[in-house]
């Protein structure tokens, strides 16, 4: 489980560079926590952050699982494929947010086939 557990710091460290992004827009533009509107940079960011983390309850867990019960490599590689789709995501979202769903079809795919896989494989484990 190297990989997973690879790819699992990947993102976490992703996750922190969109903290440091956040406060790196709070420096710029003066709004000091706990205020979190004012400057569409900063509230694009702090929503790029969030949706990371609401997006990261799911798909850490998930890729663990599937990579006990189906492939770790597949598991890893979707995880990595999530992370690129959070990029995308950004990138897109700080630009234009009218344009972030392609990021975000990325990092969903890749988050509903390690869901999908992972209750897979549970539920055969369960049934041998």
């Amino acid at each position: 489980m190297d990989l997973i557990a690879t790819v699992s710091a990947l993102m976490l460290l992703e996750y922190y560079i969109f903290g440091i992004l956040v406060g790196t827009a709070r420096s710029k533009t003066g709004i000091d926590a706990p205020a979190t509107t004012g400057d569409p940079r900063l509230e694009r960011i702090l929503r790029v952050q969030m949706n990371t983390l609401e997006q990261l309850a799911v798909v850490l867990p998930s890729m663990w699982i599937f990579g006990l019960y189906i492939s770790e490599i597949w598991g890893a590689g979707l995880g990595v494929a999530f992370i690129i789709g959070r990029i995308v995501y950004c990138m897109a979202y700080l630009s234009d947010p009218k344009k972030r769903g392609s990021g975000f079809l990325i990092g969903f795919l890749a988050t509903v086939a390690l869901l999908v896989g992972s209750l897979y494989g549970g539920i055969m484990a369960l049934l041998q």
